[in-house]
């Protein structure tokens, strides 16, 4: 996203540097590829009958963790070689990265139930304005209000209503803590704030607005605090944090590496298996969400400053890093089509359901990768190229 920006005197020893170029496909992380591998796994089983034991809403707090993360590492190296953001290309790259695959495969899914090739689910009825919701990113607090009014497996597109919220307003956050707040640490402190009201405003729709009996409860979760951008947006700040101070990447640490693996990461592990096994429901629509989000500072740096790692070399292989690269059209595809074979294929074995459902939404995934997603990331680095020159 950003011209190449030397950052070596500040690297920790512990990774290399990463690679940066004329825009964001020449810079890279370690393991971030294998953790969005992670997510969409926990996502998917989530969606093809494991929501029981597999939490879904997890995998998504992962990408928005991850978004924070990559999104404000990147505005601060602008920031840092230029003294300046360029909000226009920020805004233009987000448009070709997130835009082009979106609209294909809504495009798609909502032909083929217009057509009757998909039937609705939970006996809901499609609605124009459902669609628009979703093409304009107001999709989270549409389904709020009005559930089941999707085309057949897109209202995952929730999630991305929340990062395109994020996207357009957070750059203008983080140019105005640059400009009037030079100190990252108190820079971070606005952010840890922000979170601490999010999380109040989760404590008062439970508690004082009675939102655990929101419309829209059969899903199995309470859309209006599990959906919605007010209420989910902590869990892209804390990676805003992250970027921002004690940068795996940008930032030295004086936590040794031993710490780092054998007492934070155990941490953050029993964390998460708390958050977990707790089922009260005001505890999930509450705490959880902020003490996953606290859970992944730990890992995101060790994996990230410990890729060599035994269990992170996982992250790192080969094939977890490419299902890492097709996560987003991964996500947009696979519940569509898992929906679409237990309609088409009549009486499936649900576990062949599953297999035929990954097989299918990894190939449709990868060939929306080389054919759109691809061409598009050429045209931003060629469009970040320009406007570094101008």
């Amino acid at each position: 996203m950003s011209p190449a920006y030397p950052i070596e005197s500040t690297q920790p020893a512990a990774i290399p540097a990463p690679k940066t170029g004329g825009g964001e496909k020449g810079f890279y992380i370690p393991s971030l590829d294998g953790l969005r591998a992670f997510s969409i796994l926990i996502v998917f089983l989530s969606h093809a009958g494991m929501s029981h034991v597999v939490p879904g809403l997890f995998g998504v707090t992962i990408f928005f963790f991850l978004s924070g993360y990559l999104i404000t590492t990147l505005l601060r190296l602008e920031w840092e070689r230029h003294g300046r953001i360029h909000l226009g290309q920020f805004w233009i790259r987000r448009v070709l990265r997130i835009f082009p695959p979106l609209y294909l495969v809504l495009g798609v899914v909502t032909l083929l139930t217009v057509t009757g090739a998909l039937k609705m689910e939970h006996g809901g009825e499609l609605r124009a304005e459902a669609v628009l919701a979703q093409a304009f990113y107001f999709a989270n607090y549409y389904d709020i209000a009005h559930p089941h009014a999707f085309p057949p497996g897109t209202a995952v597109l929730w999630s991305l209503a929340v990062e395109e919220h994020f996207y357009l307003l957070f750059p203008l956050l983080y140019i105005f803590l640059q400009q009037r707040v030079r100190n990252r640490a108190h820079q971070a402190a606005w952010l840890w704030g922000l979170c601490g009201v999010v999380l109040a405003w989760r404590f008062i729709l439970v508690f004082a607005l009675h939102q655990l009996e929101a419309p829209g409860a059969g899903y199995g979760y309470i859309p209006r605090i599990a959906h919605a951008t007010d209420t989910r947006l902590d869990a892209i700040l804390l990676g805003c944090i992250l970027a921002i101070q004690g940068n795996p990447v940008l930032d030295p640490t004086r936590i040794s590496r031993q710490h780092w693996l054998y007492l934070w990461l155990p941490v953050a592990v029993v964390t998460l298996l708390v958050t977990f096994v707790c089922r009260e429901a005001w505890f999930r629509e509450t705490f959880r969400y902020s003490l996953q989000g606290l859970a992944m500072f730990p890992i995101f740096i060790a994996a990230i400053r410990f890729p060599d790692w035994p269990p992170f070399r996982l992250l790192n292989w080969a094939p977890v890093k490419w299902i890492g690269l097709l996560s987003y059209t991964l996500y947009l595809t696979h519940s569509s089509i898992y929906i679409a074979l237990g309609q088409w294929v009549e009486g499936i074995h649900p576990l062949a359901q599953g297999v035929l459902a990954a097989v299918f939404s990894i190939g449709v995934s990868a060939l929306i990768y080389q054919f759109l997603e691809k061409p598009c990331a050429d045209l931003r680095k060629r469009l970040s190229a320009k406007f570094a020159k101008a």
